[in-house]
């Protein structure tokens, strides 16, 4: 499960201490899924949907959960899904008594192990959004979309634990705010991603001009080239880990799940991943043998570094009732 640690423009858990948080994260998604697997199997796990979340932050919970449930239930397998890496380092960390502690609960009874799974990393996504969103003194205003954004949560739910993602972030480059598209930082490099969202077959025609051309049926509309967004982020990051000594490789796609890519000839150091390749290439991607390495933290804390934040300050009954919570 990939560690969502800048989302847009939000508060993130990982701004305060990125050294702390992934291997708390880690850890904690092991120990609660050893625990509620336990329950499970010896019967004693309490069928119960009323989790302990803002109303603000999910609305229409049970019903929404449902429809999550069975949307994604063909999108992960158990390979895919739970990938387990190794720690940084076993420290010990104190319990805090904010949204740190994760609580899974049961919407209904699982019939096998792998919808008890499906339902635990479901509801662990809302939790990641949690992280991406606030901390113990700020909070962001999230947008609903996320939660429905089948992108974020195949790139959370199914890449393994040891991938940083950075959603269209929002950096603070020369007093001016500007927004990436998504980047992937692994272990041992940096993936920039634009992905082109459309209708199911759309075909996107490349060229090396300002821009594309998209064929939906019949119609056609002109789409500004994503190159110049991916060679964009690629020159913002060299200049960033030029400036900081970072030494890792960067490499550009472009992504289109339910689409076709024409794009004649080739482009440096970019791959063009459309419909026909989009399962390969995820498989491939999601196989990381390799856990997290210090280079990988400092080209995150770099990036963070220069992230634009926008947030309030929680107010005390906020704070009391998730000290309640707990």
């Amino acid at each position: 499960m990939a560690q969502l640690v800048k989302l847009q423009d939000y508060i993130s858990r990982y701004q305060v201490d990125l050294k702390r948080y992934p291997t708390q994260f880690v850890r904690l998604k092991k120990q609660q899924w050893d625990r509620t697997k336990e329950e499970w199997e010896n019967g004693t796990l309490e069928s119960s949907w009323l989790e302990k979340e803002d109303e603000e932050e999910i609305p229409e919970k049970k019903s929404l959960f449902s429809k999550l449930f069975n949307r994604n239930k063909e999108e992960h397998s158990e390979k895919e899904v739970w990938v387990e890496n190794e720690l940084l380092e076993e420290e010990i960390i104190p319990e805090e008594f904010t949204t740190l502690h994760f609580q899974p609960n049961i919407v209904y009874k699982p019939q096998s192990i792998e919808e008890l799974k499906r339902m635990y990393l479901d509801q662990l996504f809302h939790f990641q959004l949690k992280w991406a969103s606030s901390t113990l003194r700020e909070k962001s205003y999230v947008d609903p979309k996320f939660m429905r954004d089948t992108l974020l949560r195949n790139f959370t739910l199914r890449l393994p634990d040891n991938y940083f993602l950075f959603y269209y972030p929002i950096l603070k480059l020369k007093k001016a705010p500007v927004e990436l598209d998504i980047l992937l930082i692994l272990p041992t490099e940096i993936i920039c991603v634009v992905a082109l969202e459309a209708r199911d077959l759309d075909a996107f025609i490349g060229s090396s001009d300002r821009f594309w051309l998209r064929k939906s049926g019949k119609d056609e509309s002109k789409i500004l080239s994503p190159l110049i967004s991916l060679n964009r982020m690629e020159s913002i990051l060299m200049q960033i880990f030029k400036k900081e000594e970072i030494d890792l490789p960067v490499r550009k796609v472009v992504l289109s799940r339910n689409g076709y890519i024409d794009y004649p000839g080739t482009s440096f150091n970019t791959q063009f991943i459309d419909t026909r390749k989009y399962q390969e290439w995820f498989k491939s991607l999601a196989s990381s043998p390799s856990p997290m390495k210090h280079m990988q933290f400092k080209a995150a804390q770099a990036i963070l570094d220069l992230a634009q934040t926008t947030s309030y300050s929680r107010t005390g009954w906020e704070l009391d009732g998730e000290e309640a919570d707990e």
